[in-house]
């Protein structure tokens, strides 16, 4: 709950552009395509133009795309403040895509140019994207750290707006961090700057996080003023999503600290707004939060209620755009198949009219009736031979469409969607989970060509593919150089740790083994963890069936934990392989967030 408020004010700056020009999006993608053209009629040689228009870029392919040529052309004319604005554009593709880690390292790349250029301005955006990236991994002492350097930087600058973010984003680190008095200096601080260049949305976001700060301090009557004088302005603005959330937020801190009539109270005015405008992330929070709630009061029956709605919504919002391609196909099968009807309806009003013409020129003699006849003949054929063509084409991309979805799903998880237009996640006691990963990626993939290392990842990754089916394991997903897959899963199997041993030794050998021509030679470690896990889809435009747990973090540890060209197994899957392999116990190893666990290497 605490995570949302940051997130929106990650988009202040655009708020402001907003509420200066009201309800206008259609005009500001119109500017971005008119200084589009404007870039590309200058022979795409103008950074302002290319620069400009990335900024309203949300497709994070996309801006990644741009953001490489802007740094490549930043680079040939040795412009430092461009150059720190690629490395910039570019590290913000890479958050939004999830990538955290890559991202920190474009915006520390940008900050080292920003602060060779002398622009203070860079500089403060630099300091920004490193401690919002650190936010969003939820790192908070740097976090703070970097806040507190962009606001040293930005009191230096004239732009009011971004050193009010600043400051705003520094407090909610604190409040995450429980330390309420720093949370409160700093968020008022940036109310009075909010209220100096009038900027009243940002002023909102202020009153409810002081609202959220005095819940905390346990100031009920404060609290509620200064989220109500929120909700007030927010409502202006139609900002209803942060009213929701910031109502459920209400209602968590309440709930808490035990006063379940408040939380009661807060959490249905929640679902009442969000039901009222369709906020469907919203509805699904306030739903779980009565649920709790009614759990707490002892009424088992509203708590199942509220939670089924929860399920329902969220559900919703995960398979909306499954259901919509799924049903989008079925209107273009019905619309051809009507289309059929009104072609052969064509066709009997042309025989009709043929007939009548006939009767009226028989005078005109039995050639030109056979002649019409012929065509007649010859014109059905062809339609025929059409339609069965057409059946045939129609036939065969079906089954593409099916293949390409067992590819993307297993059969199991497939059938579900497509009969009841939505997947239920599904929890399993006991899976096994294998991490592989090649040594020294980083530094290979800066001295080889682009080409030649997605053909080495590829030749492996086409065997390891292999192997995972000749053990029934699960492929979940490649991450970069990292290839993970699942055994005991979709279907449960107790020789699931088994199999992934097998599986884990033949990678190992096939890496190990020459490699032709072309095809780079990796090191490669692979970690190994059974345990419980949860699977399901998640995504609604680019489906993906992914697994979540302690289970998969603790696979991955026991990845980064093992050596070059060799297996690392947790003490939990020795336990269960103990009698067929053998192993060599590596002792008592620390576990970053994880404690201390026992390690095996596979001999």
């Amino acid at each position: 709950m605490k995570n949302l408020v940051s997130l929106f004010l990650c988009f202040l700056l655009a708020h402001l552009a907003l509420a200066q020009i009201g309800d206008e999006s259609n005009k500001i993608r119109s500017q971005a395509d008119s200084i589009k053209e404007l870039y590309y009629s200058s022979g795409g040689e103008n950074l302002d133009y290319l620069a400009s228009f990335m900024v309203y870029e949300a497709n994070p392919d996309s801006l990644l795309k741009y953001g490489e040529i802007y740094l490549e052309k930043a680079q040939e004319t040795a412009q430092e403040y461009h150059i720190s604005s690629a490395y910039n554009m570019i590290g913000y593709a890479y958050k939004y895509k999830g990538n955290l880690s890559k991202a920190l390292e474009y915006f520390f790349e940008s900050l080292k140019y920003a602060q060779s250029s002398g622009s203070m301005k860079a500089q403060g955006r630099s300091y920004v994207t490193i401690a919002d990236t650190y936010s969003a991994s939820e790192n908070r002492q740097n976090a703070v750290s970097y806040y507190r350097k962009s606001i040293e930087i930005l009191e230096q600058e004239s732009d009011s707006t971004a050193l009010g973010s600043a400051i705003f984003n520094a407090g909610d680190e604190y409040l995450k961090m429980g330390k309420l008095d720093s949370a409160l200096l700093y968020v008022e601080r940036a109310q009075l700057i909010f209220q100096k260049v009038d900027f009243e949305l940002g002023q909102a976001y202020c009153l409810g996080n002081l609202g959220m700060i005095f819940a905390e301090y346990g100031d009920k009557l404060t609290s509620e003023k200064r989220i109500n004088q929120a909700i007030v302005i927010l409502e202006k603005y139609e900002e209803y999503y942060p009213i929701s959330s910031y109502l459920n937020y209400l209602s968590n801190i309440y709930l808490e600290k035990r006063d379940l009539q408040s939380a009661l109270a807060y959490a249905q005015r929640s679902l009442d707004l969000a039901s009222k405008y369709g906020l469907k992330d919203q509805i699904s929070e306030a739903n779980l939060l009565l649920s709790h709630i009614y759990e707490a009061l002892n009424n088992s029956s509203k708590a199942l209620e509220f939670y089924k709605k929860h399920i329902q919504y969220r559900d919703s919002v995960n398979n909306i755009q499954a259901v919509q391609e799924m049903a989008n196909l079925r209107t273009d099968y019905e619309v051809s198949q009507k289309q059929a009807e009104v072609d052969l309806l064509e066709s009997a009003a042309t025989i009709a009219s043929l007939r009548a013409k006939r009767q009226t020129l028989l005078l005109y003699g039995v050639l030109v009736m056979l002649i019409l006849v012929a065509l007649l003949a010859v014109g059905s054929f062809r339609r025929f031979r059409f339609e069965k063509e057409t059946k045939k084409i129609i036939e065969e991309e079906k089954n593409r469409s099916e293949q390409l979805l067992l590819n993307i799903l297993p059969e199991e998880i497939a059938d579900e969607l497509k009969v009841h237009g939505k997947v239920k996640a599904h929890r399993f006691n006991s899976v096994t989970v294998l991490f592989t990963d090649f040594k020294s990626f980083s530094s290979m993939a800066e001295e080889i060509s682009p080409e030649k290392l997605v053909e080495s990842i590829d030749y492996y990754f086409q065997e390891f593919d292999r192997i995972t089916d000749k053990y029934g394991l699960e492929k979940i997903k490649t991450i970069g150089d990292s290839y993970m897959c699942a055994g005991g899963l979709p279907t449960e199997s107790e020789r699931n740790p088994f199999n992934v041993v097998q599986a884990a030794q033949e990678m190992m050998e096939f890496t190990k083994s020459p490699k032709p021509e072309g095809i780079v030679q990796f090191e490669m470690r692979i970690g190994i963890h059974t345990g419980p896990i949860v699977a399901g889809i998640v995504g609604v435009k680019k489906w993906q069936y992914d697994i979540w747990g302690d289970t998969v973090n603790i696979a991955s540890r026991m990845e980064s934990n093992s050596e070059e060209g060799k297996i690392n197994i947790s003490g939990k899957t020795y336990e269960i392989i103990k009698e067929e392999f053998d192993c060599e116990y590596r002792g008592s190893i620390e576990i970053k967030n994880r404690g201390i666990w026992d390690m095996y290497f596979l001999k």
